[in-house]
């Protein structure tokens, strides 16, 4: 045994000291390239310089280059060499990690096909004797065959929420039964607004406020309110759902709507359900009431309208509401929703999409293409207190309130005179500005001022608002430092035309663009 241990220890021994010699002899040779030759390289040069003509010494500053580039190359081929390898090395673990996460997800598939069918056989009834194990044959029939179980028994519908929906309006139907104290005239539900709102939810409004939302509510199926944070952009149609007896759906729009998908979902192929977002539920759930009915779409263009919000904007442009249909699926089914008829869902009539939208950085631009289908309001200043009576909420069906901007048509119509008045603004901002009105710009102005002045509202009071938000508004994508002169002549044309004082939101919108200009 001592002979074995003084063997052993020896051979650890001149290991050990071969190691170290290697070592040793490696960083010796470091030193020996980069320093101790370096260094004789150095004094050899300084020996013979003296001697180099210039020629030599042309000669030697080339081949002085020459060596750094060389050296230079050399090591930017072995930095790109071992940076390769890293990087490749990185892929390929991975590729590995992946076709790991692949196999699992795989696996975990092959289960939920196993769990699916045991849970079928199960529900079938063929958990025992000669048939376990197998499947109804029309059990894997596609969701838009309306298959049926053995016993007759209907599969399960793609859209869970919008069928229980039904069912819940089925047991309590929505039914607005409105008594005579209940047919009240469009100032009336103005005056009566405010109250409630003030005694009920401590919210204050001026009557031009909501003469101006009503006036777009009987416009425009979209309205869009701007303005600071904190001006009641929000509460306003939030007191509006509770004046009518139905709350108002508040959606918050998300940065990365990128398409119609985002709002009102999609059909997964993989689990031949219905993806129903809560803005679907909540349009279809309009449907099933006879009330009128707001969804907000808040903080609407922290992502762009014009993507998410497409298909609405183009089918609520056709004259005929009974086109106002929305394509959610390809294939109809016995068990979709009522409402939803050969894979199509009509827009109802009773809803109004609200937006709500702030201008800062964090958002983007609503383009003509949305301001020119909606009716925008601007709230930068919160209404004073007043001392309301306590009011109670409204009981009015869609039918009834449309009927009132329906008879505002009839009986208010924009006078010869003032049409007039506007076919000259329209010739002196064309001539001046570039800019004219359009058939849709008119089509509004022609709904707007009738229901503004049978909310109690002036007639000029009314064009005054459309050319300002829907005509003024487009100067802002001019040249307005350019336009000084031509600005100054469209508010003396103003007054001398429409009357001094007649059209405050032209002249206050005016003077915004000039100190823009």
């Amino acid at each position: 045994m001592a002979a074995f241990a003084e063997y052993y220890t020896n051979f650890l021994w001149a290991w050990l000291q071969n190691l170290w010699y290697f070592i040793k002899t490696f960083f010796y040779l470091f030193y020996k390239l980069l320093i101790e030759d370096a260094i004789s390289y150095c004094l050899n040069l300084g020996q013979h310089v003296a001697t180099f003509d210039v020629w030599g010494w042309i000669c030697l500053i080339i081949v002085s280059l020459c060596n750094i580039a060389f050296l230079f190359f050399l090591c930017y081929r072995l930095f790109q060499l071992v940076r390769r390898y890293i990087f490749f090395r990185a892929k390929e673990v991975d590729k590995d990690k992946l076709m790991e996460e692949v196999a699992r997800l795989r696996e975990q598939a092959d289960q939920l096909v196993k769990e699916k069918s045991r849970i079928f056989a199960l529900k079938f009834g063929q958990g025992e004797g000669a048939n376990a194990g197998k499947l109804p044959e029309n059990v894997g029939a596609g969701a838009g065959e309306g298959a049926e179980g053995a016993e007759g028994e209907q599969a399960p519908s793609r859209f869970t929420k919008l069928i229980n929906l039904d069912e819940k309006y089925e047991r309590n139907p929505n039914m607005v039964v409105m008594t005579d104290e209940d047919l009240l005239t469009l100032p009336q539900i103005v005056t009566r607004f405010t109250n409630f709102a003030a005694s009920q939810l401590k919210l204050y409004y001026t009557e031009e406020t909501i003469r101006l939302f009503i006036s777009g509510m009987g416009t425009a199926k979209v309205l869009i309110l701007e303005g600071i944070s904190g001006t009641g952009k929000t509460s306003l149609p939030y007191a509006m759902g509770k004046f009518f007896n139905n709350n108002t759906s508040i959606i918050s729009v998300q940065p990365s709507w990128r398409d119609r998908t985002e709002l009102i979902g999609y059909f997964n192929e993989f689990t031949k359900k219905f993806n129903e977002t809560d803005f679907l539920a909540c349009l279809y759930e309009k449907s099933l009431r006879e009330d009128p009915t707001f969804i907000v779409l808040d903080e609407m263009n922290l992502a762009r309208i014009e993507y998410y919000f497409a298909d609405f904007l183009s089918i609520m442009e056709m004259p005929d509401v009974a086109e106002w249909k929305i394509d959610l699926i390809a294939a109809p089914s016995e068990t979709d929703p009522k409402n939803v008829v050969y894979g199509k869902f009509l827009v109802p009539q009773n809803v109004w999409f609200i937006g709500t939208a702030n201008n800062d950085d964090s958002t983007f631009t609503i383009t003509d293409k949305v301001y020119d289908r909606a009716v925008t309001l601007e709230l930068n200043t919160k209404a004073d207190y007043f001392d309301a009576p306590l009011t109670e909420s409204y009981n009015c069906s869609y039918s009834y309130l449309d009927s009132l901007f329906e008879r505002a048509h009839n009986e208010y119509q924009i006078s010869d005179k003032t049409l007039g008045l506007i076919r000259e603004f329209d010739d002196f901002i064309r001539e001046n500005f570039k800019i004219s009105f359009g058939n849709r710009i008119m089509k509004q102005l022609k709904l707007f001022v009738p229901v503004y002045m049978a909310c109690g509202g002036a007639e000029l009071g009314g064009v005054d608002f459309i050319i300002a938000s829907k005509i003024l508004r487009k100067f802002k994508a001019l040249n307005l430092p350019f336009l000084t002169k031509e600005l100054k002549e469209l508010a003396k044309f103003m007054n001398d035309k429409f009357g001094e004082g007649t059209m405050p939101y032209c002249q206050d919108f005016i003077k915004e663009l000039q100190k823009t200009g």
